[in-house]
C-alpha cells in the first residue's frame, strides 16, 4: 500500500468536533452508511535467506505495518539496496525500542552475499547479521546499512569494528547516526581504516523508518502521534472500522509499531475494542489508562485476566479501582492534576519512545490534554481514518484544539472500507 503526497506541502487540519460531558459511545443519533470503497511467523533472529534473492530483479509490495510500504525498483544502484535494507529492517517492528530497526545488505559482483536487521534490543546488530550470511564473501564487497554503523561497545561490540575485520572494500549509509555516541565517528572510524563510504542514500526513506526513535534523540521526549476516526462529513466517531482490528488491518499494525497507547477508561467501562495488536508475535504496547471524569466511585472497569500488556492507569484522585487494576499488576498514577506532559515522563522513565493517543471513549479524558499538547507542541503526527458513514447529528459541538492546525507532508491511502490520512503537526516556534 503506498501513500501519494499532494503536491501542496503545508495543509490546514480542521481539528476533531468533540461532544463535552457526554459518553462518547454513540454521540450522533444518526449515523448513514455509505457504500463501500472498493480498493485494489514471529521473529526468531536477524538472518535472512538471500539465496533466494540473488538472481531476483525486482523485490514486490512490502507490507510492513503501518502507512508505508517499500517497493524495491529493478536495477543495482545505491539506492536500490538501500531501499533493500529498510525492507529488511521492517521485519522487526514492534520489537527494537529503544533501539533503532536497521537493515544491512552485502553485495559482491552486482549479486547480494549476505543480508540481515536488527531484531531485538540487546541482540547482534544487522551489520553482524549480514557479515554473518556472506562469510569470506564479504571480503572486498560492499555493505549496506540503513543507519551508520555504531562505534562505541554497548550491549554488543561495534560494527564499524566487524565491517573492517571483514574487510568490505565500501560502505553506502542511509543516513548519519542522531546519537551523539556515535555522531559520524562509524563513518570516520571506516574511512581511517581506507573504507570508502557515501553517506545520505535515500536518507529520508531511512529517516521516516526511524522517526520515533530521532525524535526520542535529539530531544529526549517520546514521539506522540494523534489517532482519530471521522465521518465523510467531517465529525469526529468513535468507530473503528470493521476490519482494522485484524490482523494485517491497519489499525493492528499502527498499535504493533508504538511502544505505549494512551486511552480512554471507557474503553473498559464500555466494553468497546481495545487498542492491542492482533499481529502475530506482536509486542503489545503499553495501555495508558486516562481515568479521569470516567472514574466515578460506582464504575469499576473490566480488565482482561489474561493480558500480554502492561497497565499504568493516571488518576486525578482516589478512586475504587485500586482492587480490580492490582489484579493483572497494572500500576496507578494519582497525579492531582493530569497532564501529557507528566504521562509522557512516566513514559520517558521507563524507556518507551513512542505513544499513539487514541482518541476513543469518552472525551472529557482528553479535553485538557488536547489543549495542552496544542500549547506545548506535543503532537508530532496524526493519523485519521476516514469511515464510509454520514454523521447526522444536528447537536451543538465545542472544539477542544484551536480551529487551524498547520499540518504538513499529507499522505492518503485506501484501506479495506475506510480511507487512511497520515501528515506532521507544524511545530510553531520553528513556524514563526
Amino acid at each position: 500500500m503506498y501513500l501519494q503526497a499532494p503536491p501542496t506541502s503545508n495543509h490546514i487540519l480542521r481539528p476533531p468536533k468533540f461532544v463535552l460531558g457526554t459518553h462518547f459511545v454513540n454521540p450522533c443519533p444518526q449515523i448513514y452508511q455509505l457504500k463501500r470503497i472498493d480498493s485494489n511467523p514471529k521473529l526468531k533472529s536477524g538472518f535472512f535467506d538471500s539465496t533466494k534473492r540473488v538472481s531476483i530483479s525486482q523485490v514486490g509490495l512490502v507490507k510492513c505495518g503501518g502507512l508505508v510500504g517499500v517497493r524495491c525498483e529493478a536495477g543495482h544502484d545505491d539506492g536500490y539496496y538501500i531501499r533493500r535494507c529498510v525492507e529488511l529492517a521492517r521485519k522487526a517492528i514492534g520489537f527494537t525500542s529503544p533501539n533503532p530497526m536497521v537493515g544491512c545488505v552485502i553485495v559482491k559482483d552486482g549479486k547480494i552475499v549476505g543480508e540481515g536487521f536488527h531484531p531485538k534490543a540487546g541482540q547482534p546488530h544487522a551489520e553482524v547479521f549480514a557479515l554473518r550470511a556472506a562469510g569470506n564473501l564479504a571480503d572486498g564487497a560492499t555493505a549496506y546499512v540503513s543507519l551508520e554503523p555504531c562505534n562505541h561497545f554497548g550491549r554488543t561490540p561495534p560494527c564499524s569494528e566487524a565491517l573492517i575485520k571483514a574487510r568490505v572494500k565500501k560502505v553506502v549509509v542511509g543516513m548519519v547516526d542522531p546519537n551523539p555516541i556515535v555522531a559520524s565517528r562509524g563513518i570516520e572510524k571506516l574511512r581511517n581504516a581506507g573504507i570508502e563510504v557515501i553517506v545520505g542514500v535515500e536518507e529520508e526513506l531511512c529517516k521516516k523508518l526511524n522517526e520515533a526513535w530521532i525524535h526520542q534523540m535529539l530531544t529526549g521526549k517520546p514521539f506522540v502521534t494523534l489517532r482519530y476516526s471521522m465521518s465523510v462529513n467531517g465529525h469526529v466517531v468513535n468507530q473503528l472500522g470493521t476490519t482494522v482490528l485484524q490482523s494485517g488491518g491497519y489499525y493492528s499494525k499502527l498499535l504493533q509499531e508504538y511502544d505505549a497507547v494512551i486511552s480512554s477508561s471507557s474503553l473498559f467501562l464500555e466494553g468497546l475494542p481495545l487498542p492491542t495488536s492482533k499481529e502475530p508475535g506482536a509486542n503489545q504496547p503499553v495501555q495508558i489508562v486516562l481515568a479521569k471524569a470516567s472514574a466515578r466511585p460506582t464504575d469499576v472497569p473490566t480488565f482482561p485476566n489474561e493480558s500480554a500488556s502492561e497497565f499504568i492507569i493516571f488518576t486525578e484522585e482516589e478512586t475504587s479501582w485500586q482492587q480490580e487494576a492490582a489484579k493483572i499488576g497494572a500500576k496507578m498514577v494519582v497525579s492531582g492534576r493530569m497532564t501529557l506532559l507528566s504521562i509522557l515522563e512516566c513514559c520517558k522513565q521507563q524507556g518507551l519512545c513512542s505513544v499513539l493517543l487514541d482518541l476513543r471513549g469518552n472525551i472529557i479524558d482528553f479535553e485538557g490534554i488536547l489543549r495542552e499538547a496544542d500549547e506545548l507542541n506535543l503532537f508530532q503526527k496524526y493519523v485519521v481514518e476516514v469511515l464510509p458513514v454520514w454523521d447526522g447529528s444536528t447537536e451543538d459541538l465545542l472544539t477542544s484544539i484551536p480551529v487551524n492546525l498547520k499540518v504538513e507532508n499529507l499522505s492518503s491511502a485506501v484501506s479495506d472500507e475506510t480511507i487512511l490520512l497520515e501528515g506532521y503537526f507544524v511545530n510553531k516556534a520553528e513556524s514563526s
